[in-house]
């Protein structure tokens, strides 16, 4: 559920459309429907299908996804692989506490 999530928010950030990301990956537009609603698993050939199709690195988007579960939990998130936010979809890098009052995860790809 979460990792269709994260395709789909890249896909509409994007501005492409279901049929236009599937056709590219060389997948059916329910299918990739159905992972984007969390309703079925892709296999990892089809997320790295669909990532591809949409430019994005399989690593970047794990990392997203785990950006999304350490926010959750409360846990400060920042990225290593560059320039803040960079085709990540995370948001800017951000610091890190002045106390260890909470754990922080590093993200490097």
């Amino acid at each position: 559920m979460l990792v269709g999530a994260v395709l789909r928010r890249h896909r509409e950030r994007q501005g492409r459309t279901l049929r236009d990301v599937a056709e590219a990956a060389r997948v059916s537009v329910p299918y990739l429907s159905e992972v984007e609603r969390g309703r079925k698993e892709a296999s990892s050939e089809v997320l790295g299908a669909v990532c591809r199709a949409l430019g994005l690195r399989l690593v970047d988007l794990v990392g997203d996804a785990h950006a999304v579960l350490a926010r959750a939990e409360g846990r400060v998130v920042v990225d290593l692989a560059g320039t803040p936010g960079a085709g990540t979809g995370l948001a800017p890098v951000a610091p890190l506490p002045t106390r260890p009052a909470r754990s922080a995860v590093l993200l490097a790809a």
